[in-house]
């Protein structure tokens, strides 16, 4: 009971209400803090890579004024962690639960094969708020529209944040570590990375400031103004829970608390908390959400996967919809897109130009840092019709209609788009030195004109919709 507990961080990156580091501390035995650049995180996009190895940097300098360090080994995990057991003699492999096909690969050949070494090897809860196994039908299935899920949930109440520890138990020696910088993990980025720098907020301290800033300031007047993209109306918190820097029962309670001092816009959203859940009880229970239509009716349907110039331009925010092209041009300099605008460019890409949702996708893997495998599969098939809980799939959503009713005065345009504009804005301009020098574009270029017409593109889809059998 005195050999050293590894305490095995993947995204739970953060000290406050983190059961697993908790419990390791509450031991009293030394703690062993790793994160392991393994072949889940080898399989990462650009973006996300580039942020998580931000991500660990912070959490490396938090656990340094806690007394501990955070030991970095790139390697298959098992393999790693296998040394480090042997190199240490810890007793246990403790870590936070993940429930993503691939996460739940790792985890479970590694918890079988450090229980047959003879290690405690233990997953603890923290990813969400309600373990996916916990929330079931009358009928003792699993939820599959989200307004019942919801209901389900609402009233449960998660245990209270478990406050940081004050200092780390920490082993008589540490063992060997790799250099951060060594990873090079933000290569993929290129020259974006500059770029994106500037809107990144990095850590768990910052997370909570980032949290109590939103209470305080704009929790009101959410449900108003969360769907109007150039308003400041959202919390941002979605990047810092991909990366475990603030916890989801962090959220939750903020939001109950919001609530009770009659803050109008909480309940909203606390259901976009668990909006956030219900992806990840749908991963874990149908993880073929994540690779292939979740509605398997829709497995015939005629998607195009082909890269078109069509979709290349879609890529490039180059389409000739205005909403569209701010959108994706907003991805490549802060690293995310607005909730609203997700929608438009998804519903644009599968609908309008009918191409499969799995190339969206993977290009969102690719350039957001707030990617997340389970919100990312789920927002896609919601959007292109073949998902659970979707808006009727043959609603089409007009980008033109949409961003006359959610900017209406052009602010979000002018943001993002500077083709045709005397004095483009600095964010615009952004656009073109985040994107590969590759694809040739100028600020002084004429704006594209439109790749399809709306209403040709809209009885395209509706059209191809009728003739299959769903």
């Amino acid at each position: 009971m005195t050999a050293p507990i590894i305490l095995w961080f993947r995204r739970d990156l953060r000290l406050s209400d983190h059961p697993a580091l908790s419990e390791a501390v509450a031991s009293g035995r030394p703690v062993i803090p790793v994160f392991v650049h393994d072949e889940v995180v080898e399989t990462h996009g650009a973006a996300p890579k580039w942020r998580l190895g931000l991500a660990v940097a912070a959490h490396a300098e938090a656990l340094e004024d806690r007394g501990a360090r955070l030991v970095l080994r790139r390697g298959k995990a098992l393999d790693v962690l296998r040394d480090l057991v042997s190199e240490t003699g810890a007793g246990a492999v403790w870590w936070t639960r993940t429930y993503d096909p691939d996460g739940i690969a790792r985890d479970s050949a590694v918890k079988s094969a450090l229980k047959e070494d003879g290690i405690d090897a233990r997953s603890f809860a923290g990813h969400v708020l309600f373990e996916p196994w916990t929330v079931e039908t009358g009928t003792g299935g699993f939820y599959k529209v989200y307004t019942p899920f919801w209901k389900a949930v609402r009233d449960r109440v998660p245990a209270d944040p478990q406050p940081a520890p004050g200092r780390i138990p920490a082993p008589e020696s540490w063992p060997v570590s790799d250099r951060l910088d060594d990873w090079a993990m933000g290569a993929a980025m290129r020259r974006g990375a500059d770029v994106v720098a500037d809107h990144v907020t990095v850590g768990e301290e910052a997370a909570r400031g980032r949290l109590g800033a939103f209470i305080a300031n704009k929790i009101e007047d959410y449900a108003e103004c969360r769907d109007f993209p150039a308003r400041d109306g959202t919390s941002h918190l979605s990047e810092n829970l991909t990366y475990g820097e603030i916890s989801p029962v962090a959220l939750w309670h903020a939001g109950q608390r919001a609530m009770a001092e009659g803050k109008r816009g909480a309940e909203t959203f606390l259901k976009e908390v668990v909006w956030r859940d219900f992806a990840y009880h749908l991963v874990y229970h149908t993880p073929r959400i994540t690779s292939r239509n979740w509605r398997e009716e829709w497995e015939a349907f005629p998607w195009n996967e082909d890269e078109t110039e069509a979709v290349t331009r879609w890529k490039q925010g180059r389409t000739g919809e205005p909403f569209v092209d701010a959108a994706m041009r907003e991805m490549y300099v802060t690293g995310t897109m607005h909730n609203r605008a997700r929608m438009i460019v998804a519903s644009y890409l599968t609908k309008h130009l009918l191409s499969h949702w799995r190339v969206g996708q993977r290009w969102f893997e690719a350039c957001l840092i707030d990617w997340d495998a389970a919100s990312n599969a789920m927002g896609w098939q919601w959007a292109a019709g073949s998902g659970p809980d979707a808006t009727p799939y043959f609603r089409v959503f007009n980008p033109a209609t949409q961003l006359d009713k959610f900017d209406p005065d052009g602010t979000y345009r002018a943001r993002w788009i500077a083709e045709g504009r005397s004095r483009p804005s600095d964010t615009a301009l952004s656009y073109f030195d985040a994107v590969p020098k590759s694809w040739g574009l100028s600020a002084d270029a004429a704006y594209p004109a439109p790749v399809v017409d709306l209403k040709e593109g809209r009885q395209r889809a509706l059209d191809a919709y009728q003739n299959r059998a769903f």
